[in-house]
């Protein structure tokens, strides 16, 4: 009998999953445009609801991260033993040169020391730092964003800037409890006033999901030096002036772009970093929508 009424369900269970795997495609394409309606109808209630899942799969993305964060060191660190003496060498000479340099920044800091007095310089407030590992990369082709281990509970907030190693990543645009949602500035949604180290020439960084965002308003006739440093120039208040964010590259068409410092498909650890009043701004020019 149980035999019996098995065969009867899989002749009945077998051409509705044909059936279903003939039109899945079709199925998916307008699961999608359902979302997307939804998003544009109830954006709260969709950004709300992506806090929740994030959160809720945060901690499995950490348990099934860590394997393949000790698979990655442990081959990081052989491809630094290959190339280590090459490296000891360099340190050396950059050593030496330091050296040299050391009694005229002494003597800098001390005369610069000086002058703040005199004019009552007031530094800025110290930047606190939150340090969270990377768990997840749920960009694509039309999203440039990561999953780091740190949320509301460690002091995290919208707006804050991302930092990995030497460089300006991105910005902090979703938060929950336990996790956030970090916006790369390889993104097509990232837009940070910069400036140019040399020339000085100020203007946009605006990324378009490409591993080199463009420079965007830079004047006709202006001087752009492949090879020139990018910081952040704090106009707007989004970040604070100064931060590394890239070097210049012009593409083979002669368009200025900006190679990151960071490499930004191999971070693993970020800084989420307050600086003050700038997070409080930077807060504000986040629209909810941005992530749609």
């Amino acid at each position: 009998m149980k035999t019996r009424n098995g065969g009867a369900v899989v002749r009945v269970a077998a051409p509705l999953w044909a059936l279903v795997q003939r039109f899945y495609f079709l199925l998916l394409v307008m699961a999608a445009i359902a979302l997307m309606m939804l998003a544009r109808m109830e954006p709260v209630l969709v950004d709300q609801a992506r806090t929740r899942v994030t959160d809720a799969f945060s901690p499995i993305l950490n348990i099934l991260s860590r394997p393949a964060a000790a698979v990655a060191q442990v081959i990081e660190s052989g491809r630094q033993l290959l190339d280590i003496y090459e490296e000891n060498a360099r340190l050396r000479d950059e050593n030496a040169r330091l050296q040299q340099w050391q009694q005229a920044a002494l003597r800098l800091e001390a005369e610069n020391r000086s002058l703040r007095g005199l004019l009552s310089f007031r530094p800025d407030p110290p930047a606190t730092v939150v340090t969270a590992r990377v768990i997840g990369d749920p960009g694509g082709a039309f999203v440039r964003t990561v999953v780091v281990t740190a949320g509301r509970r460690d002091g995290v907030q919208r707006g804050q800037a991302a930092m990995a190693g030497t460089g300006l990543i991105g910005r902090v645009v979703q938060v929950g409890e336990w996790s956030a949602r970090v916006l790369l500035i390889t993104d097509i949604n990232a837009r940070i006033p910069v400036v140019l180290e040399q020339s000085r020439q100020r203007a946009m960084l605006g990324g378009d999901n490409s591993d080199q965002p463009r420079l965007l308003y830079v004047p006709r006739g202006a001087q752009v030096s492949p090879g020139e440093r990018v910081f952040t120039s704090g106009h707007g208040g989004l970040f604070p002036p100064g931060l590394p964010v890239g070097m210049v590259h012009l593409s083979p068409d002669g368009e200025p772009r900006v190679a990151p410092l960071v490499d930004l498909s191999r971070v693993e650890h970020v800084q989420i970093v307050d600086f003050g009043g700038a997070g409080g701004l930077a807060a504000e020019a986040v629209q909810p929508g941005a992530m749609q």
